[in-house]
């Protein structure tokens, strides 16, 4: 009985030492990264510019494989199935963590608890937009206008349950007003639309409208964040705008399948966060209207959870399915 004790004591000292050794010596092999979108995407633009200082600190290249469908649950589906062993991961926007759950009723899966969130790499806020022919100049005014005209302010989306829709019905909830969620297939003709005043009023990430605040075919009136943007110094927040609880945007972040080591994620976190860090990578994101991630995994893990709990509630409030 005695030797049996002894022979099952140093199995489970080996098995248990081996995967000790096994994730200390992580990662022997190069990593394999899937983003469930086209090429080009945000996460690419997060993610490029971070990606040769994080190969040279984890002594590994990353292989980028783009699995795009069902507004990214493909090719999160894909990750969620592969091993924890920290070789797979997942680098996704907001939507495939904490709103797409409740917009496809149909989806086999909870994100929140089939990954294991590892680091948000980059937030894009929200910057609320108006045709110059609209009569207001502030937050304030537009939700008094909205208001005053219910039913008669027109706002786009690239598609139905895309952030710039959510955006736009958190701040007709927020203001007690009824806009006409209008959506489009992809931001190009969304943009274009509120150039010709087809839309009076949009809620865009800087990227896709940056050329026309330049150009001043469109007036910014807030960004929805807690610090101003840089390349938009004199356009208030929300909370100076007066609406404090409008903060959304579209964020990126990196995710593993539920399981994977602890020590993994933490290192991956310290990793990015240190290389997000940079003076230089720091001005590449502020020049595309991005903020750099900055919290640990248990912040960034509340963060989420409450990003879940408030659009849930805004996608039953507005009644939105993209089934």
């Amino acid at each position: 009985m005695i030797r049996r004790l002894a022979t099952l004591s140093l199995a489970t000292s080996l098995l248990f030492g081996g995967a000790a050794f096994a994730q200390q010596d992580w990662p022997n092999k190069p990593i394999r990264l899937i983003v469930p979108y086209a090429p080009g995407g945000a996460g690419d633009l997060s993610f490029r510019p971070i990606l040769p200082a994080l190969e040279e600190k984890l002594g590994q290249r990353f292989v980028i494989e783009n699995k795009p469908g069902a507004s990214g649950n493909i090719g999160a589906a894909e990750v969620m199935r592969a091993a924890p062993d920290g070789y797979t991961l997942l680098l996704a926007g907001g939507n495939n963590f904490v709103s797409n759950q409740y917009l496809y009723r149909k989806m086999s899966f909870d994100p929140l608890a089939v990954f294991d969130l590892i680091v948000l790499l980059s937030n894009s806020p929200t910057v609320v937009v108006a045709n110059p022919g609209l009569p207001v100049n502030s937050l304030r005014e537009l939700a008094a206008y909205a208001k005053a005209n219910p039913g008669k302010l027109n706002f786009p989306s690239p598609g139905v349950g895309t952030p710039p829709q959510l955006s736009g019905e958190f701040f007709s909830a927020l203001a007690g007003v009824k806009m006409v969620h209008i959506p489009f297939n992809g931001s190009p003709p969304a943009v274009l639309a509120l150039q010709q005043n087809e839309v009076q009023v949009a809620f865009y990430t800087l990227g896709p409208i940056a050329p026309l605040i330049r150009g001043a075919k469109v007036k910014a009136l807030a960004v929805a964040a807690t610090t101003r943007l840089a390349s938009l110094p004199d356009v208030p927040t929300t909370a100076e705008a007066g609406f404090p609880e409008l903060l959304t945007g579209s964020w990126q972040a990196l995710a593993a399948p539920k399981g994977t080591d602890p020590r993994i994620l933490d290192r991956i976190n310290a990793d990015v966060r240190a290389v997000l860090s940079d003076a230089g990578i720091r001005k590449r994101y502020s020049d595309m209207g991005m903020l750099p991630g900055e919290m640990n995994r248990t912040e960034f893990a509340a963060f989420a959870r409450a990003e879940a709990a408030r659009w849930k509630k805004v996608v039953e409030t507005a009644n939105i399915s993209a089934d």
